[in-house]
């Protein structure tokens, strides 16, 4: 019997240290080498200090800046431990109701901004912690950020135009912005008064 137990346990021990060690520690060391940026989260640094994260959504509700897609995740919104969608039906009364309460404060916030509000302005994303707003909703914000900063709607676009990224590979998805990196460019060339 003990012949039989001992490759057995010599195979689960290579294997432990082959896929348990030898390989995420090559994964890791390819990552950090490669990809560093990516691989520590894409983190968003200012005089030294994390302030986001360009692949994370955050919540901003100021009217000097610019606002994010809703959230459905977690209880309060914007939670990267609960990443989700709510998987509510186009046709679920809770869906309707939560869109529609969107569409009015949107509509309150942004009262210069007489066009169609864009949809993702009101509905989350699949995971409710997309980072980016379509260049559409950015368009839709400006007045509001001009005002608030005591700036032409002019400069705001042109900061839009500065911020929106591409179509990826020139075909996949839809030009974009991401909101954390417009906001802090906001806030570098044009500070909102005090």
């Amino acid at each position: 019997m003990w012949r039989q137990f001992a490759p057995a346990f010599r195979m689960m021990l290579f294997f432990t240290v082959l896929v348990g060690l030898v390989y995420p520690g090559l994964v890791t060391a390819l990552s950090q080498a490669l990809f560093h940026n990516q691989a520590n989260g894409t983190l968003v640094e200012i005089r030294g200090r994390a302030v986001g994260s360009s692949l994370i959504g955050q919540n901003f509700t100021q009217p000097e800046y610019f606002h994010p897609r809703p959230s459905a995740a977690g209880s309060d919104g914007y939670d990267a431990s609960a990443s989700g969608a709510s998987n509510y039906g186009s046709t679920n009364q809770k869906l309707i109701d939560r869109v529609k309460a969107s569409v009015d404060q949107f509509r309150k916030e942004n009262p210069d901004y007489q066009g169609p509000v864009p949809a993702d302005l009101v509905t989350a994303s699949g995971s409710g912690l997309d980072p980016d707003i379509s260049a559409a909703s950015a368009e839709a914000q400006a007045a509001r950020v001009a005002k608030a900063r005591g700036l032409t709607v002019d400069k705001v676009r042109q900061l839009i135009a500065r911020h929106t990224k591409a179509r990826t590979l020139g075909f996949l998805g839809e030009p974009r912005v991401n909101v954390l990196e417009i906001n802090l460019a906001l806030d570098r060339h044009f500070p909102a008064p005090r």
